[in-house]
């Protein structure tokens, strides 16, 4: 239940948990915040709530400029996207400090925005990028040589150390290596991360969700690959069936999904693709429907493991009651998937 109490409390505590469910007006001020503002905290008896902005605006609120809540939360800035998608355009390209101000862009403003989002510094994205271009060359038959000055390093010796720093092999010891890529993609609940391999799509998440760096790791272990920053064939046929799928066109993906874990977890996460679109399923009917109806937690544990967010329907179970029970995304987005799935169910 969703007391003034219980929303106040995920306002003190900013928690990412509560996004989407309510935004918190100021009395005092005039302006209306999303759950995880990190403005000062005012008192209690000075919010009010509303389930969504529109509501807080009709009331004579205005949107806070510290948060933004008219704006879907994680969504990488414009000025930012541009930069990245031009980046990942032509990676051997070096940006400075001159070109980003010419962009409009202050350097210290993209510095601690890499930091924050991706827990590496613009430059030491950039050189990622472009180790990932001459991985990739050299992968499909390129000379080391080419490959290093392509990449714009004028020593192979710099570049040999740059190369097995990221890779942790030598260049020359690199043509059986795998590599995980991964990058950002913008929907309109927010941004997520996209990693793929060449068999097929290994991890799509949003970007806040709690377990992220430890689902990482666990990719990192399974596949014997590092995750670097690149592009993926992939990558475009996902985006443009997401686009899809939320523009309510399509109801089921062909982008090819690769899903390391055990045989049980893969058994869940395969079930969980032959769960309808637009339909629920309780966790009962589904460990029935697996041939496990005792093994309820563990059916509910390897779905809470899915690192395939919405491709892997795991938003599709809820609880016996119908319920909406935890998801990694936050219940905001469970509720959201489920409702615009259900406004584009074709009657029978």
């Amino acid at each position: 239940m969703l007391t003034n109490e219980r929303m106040y409390q995920a306002l003190m505590e900013k928690d990412v948990a509560y996004e989407g469910l309510f935004v918190a007006a100021v009395k005092t001020t005039g302006i209306f915040c999303r759950p995880t503002c990190t403005a000062r905290k005012p008192k209690a008896d000075n919010v009010t709530f509303f389930p969504s902005s529109r509501e807080a605006i009709e009331n004579g609120y205005r949107p806070c400029k510290v948060c933004n809540p008219l704006a879907a939360i994680g969504q990488t800035p414009a000025h930012i996207r541009s930069i990245i998608d031009a980046l990942q355009a032509d990676p051997s390209r070096k940006w400075k400090d001159a070109d980003l101000l010419q962009q409009g862009v202050a350097p210290g403003v993209i510095r601690r925005w890499f930091l924050k989002h991706h827990g590496v510094t613009f430059h030491a994205y950039q050189r990622m990028l472009r180790m990932n271009a001459a991985f990739k060359k050299i992968q499909t038959g390129e000379t080391v040589t080419a490959a290093a000055f392509d990449a714009g390093y004028a020593s192979l010796s710099g570049f040999a150390d740059s190369f097995k720093s990221v890779f942790g092999v030598s260049p020359v010891n690199s043509k059986h290596q795998q590599v995980i890529n991964i990058t950002r993609l913008e929907t309109p609940i927010g941004s997520m991360f996209a990693c793929a391999v060449t068999a097929g799509i290994c991890l799509l998440e949003f970007t806040e969700r709690k377990i992220l760096a430890t689902e990482f790791k666990a990719l990192t272990r399974l596949l014997r690959a590092n995750i670097i920053p690149g592009t993926s064939p992939h990558f475009e046929v996902l985006k443009q069936e997401l686009d899809e799928y939320f523009a309510g066109t399509r109801k089921v993906f062909t982008v090819p999904l690769l899903m390391p874990g055990t045989a049980f977890q893969q058994k869940i996460w395969q079930l969980l693709q032959t769960v309808p679109y637009g339909t629920t399923r309780s966790y009962k009917q589904q460990a029935i429907a697996a041939g496990e109806p005792d093994a309820v937690r563990a059916l509910a544990h390897a779905n809470g493991m899915n690192r395939i967010a919405i491709l892997v329907p795991c938003h599709r179970l809820v609880g016996g009651d119908g319920s909406l029970t935890g998801y990694g995304g936050g219940i905001w987005r469970k509720k959201w998937l489920l409702e615009l799935e259900k406004s584009h169910v074709t009657p029978s």
